[in-house]
Parts: structure tokens; sequence; C-alpha cells
């Protein structure tokens, strides 16, 4: 079987497997870092055939919505990519990708590390990001039923990874444990680019959004 009839193939799996997920962990989400993957790769030396299946495979099974378990996502991986033929090689990076690729709170170590998971990385952050991170951002916090926003609850900036993935804080905190400090965290060139413009996109909405807040008036311009 050829790479692109691999390729295909993972792309149908992802559709089916993730039919009726939650709005911002979509097969819609897959694609938008599937093509920002590519769009990246091309301006960096990877395997473009690992990088696909990194991208397309690397939510097939967010531990976010099985109990914090992370071994699923990459057993569903290398399940699937072993009935694709995929060589052993090839399967073990997709895998490592999927287990290195979150963000998991700003104090987790990162234990794998290569070009590809680079570029996947990045394209994963970056959908965190910008208007879509925003849409996803309160999308995800509506289906956990979490407050928008509340003053008395800050922020906290020094999560463990354990206390990072049971917060239950209001869906505005989660800007500044994680959305905002993206931008310095991406791994290349081309995605530091991307990042720029949608992390000043963040400031202005959160600006914004505490000015209605407050009712305050808008500032001349």
């Amino acid at each position: 079987m050829n790479t692109e009839q691999i390729i295909q193939n993972t792309i149908n799996f992802v559709k089916e497997t993730l039919k009726g997920a939650e709005g911002g962990h979509d097969y819609f989400h897959i694609e938008r870092v599937y093509k920002n993957s590519l769009l990246i790769a091309k301006d960096e030396k990877v395997d473009g055939f690992i990088v696909a299946l990194g991208a397309l495979l690397h939510d097939i099974a967010d531990s976010k919505f099985y109990n914090g378990d992370e071994t699923i996502g990459p057993k569903k991986a290398r399940l699937f990519l072993k009935n694709q033929q995929v060589d052993e090689t090839t399967i073990i990076h997709v895998e490592n990708i999927i287990k290195n690729i979150s963000f998991k709170g700003g104090n987790f170590e990162q234990q794998f590390t290569s070009p590809e998971l680079d570029v996947v990385q990045d394209a994963d952050r970056l959908d965190a990001i910008g208007a879509i991170g925003i849409a996803r951002c309160f999308n995800y916090g509506g289906f956990k039923n979490r407050e928008l926003y509340n003053p008395e609850i800050p922020p906290n900036l020094n999560m463990t990874k354990d206390e990072y993935k049971k917060s239950t804080a209001p869906t505005i905190n989660h800007f500044y444990e994680k959305l905002l400090l993206l931008k310095d965290k991406m791994n290349t060139e081309s995605g530091k680019k991307l990042a720029e413009e949608r992390h000043f996109f963040m400031e202005a909405f959160l600006n914004q959004f505490y000015i209605e807040w407050n009712a305050k008036k808008q500032p001349k311009l």
C-alpha cells in the first residue's frame, strides 16, 4: 500500500472515530492541524509521511475524554497503523508524537523530540490560539459547565501536570494558564510567525472582554 492510500485511509479512520466528538476536538480540529502541519513542513527538513500521520492521529483519543488515560491514543494509533502495514519505526515515531504533543501544564517536561513532532506540535498549538483558539476554549468550557470568568478565582501559573488535568477553573483562566504562553513555546520559525498575529488577537479579545465585564466605556481611538 502506498503512502497516499495510507494517508487517505487514516483520514477516513479519524473521521469515523471522532464522529460526534466535542466541537473543539472533532475531525475539523484534526483537519486544521493537518493542513497547518503541511504548511509548516514546507520550510522544515522532515519526513512528510510521519508529519501527516502524526497530525491526523494526534488526538485520536484525547485523554481529557478518557478519564485522563494517556495510553489509549497511542494504542489506537498503533493498532490502526499495524493494520495499514506501516513499518515499526514509523509507528513508534507517531506514538511518540501523540505522547508528547500536549501542553499538560507549564511544568511538564517533554520526553521526546524530533523535527516532525516540532511541526505537528506547532500546528496543534496554532489551533489553540487566535479566533479559533478562543472559540474552542469557550466551547470546551461550556462542555464542562465551567464559569466564563470569576474575578475571585485567579489563574494558577504553577500547576503540576496532575493539577492541570484536573482543573475546573473558569474558562478565562485558561488563557493565562496556557493559551497566552504558547506563542513563546513555538518550535519552528514558520510557527512563530503564524502565532504572533493569533496571540495579538487574543490580547485584544481579553481587553474587550474586561471592558464589557466591568461595564466600562470604550477608550477613544
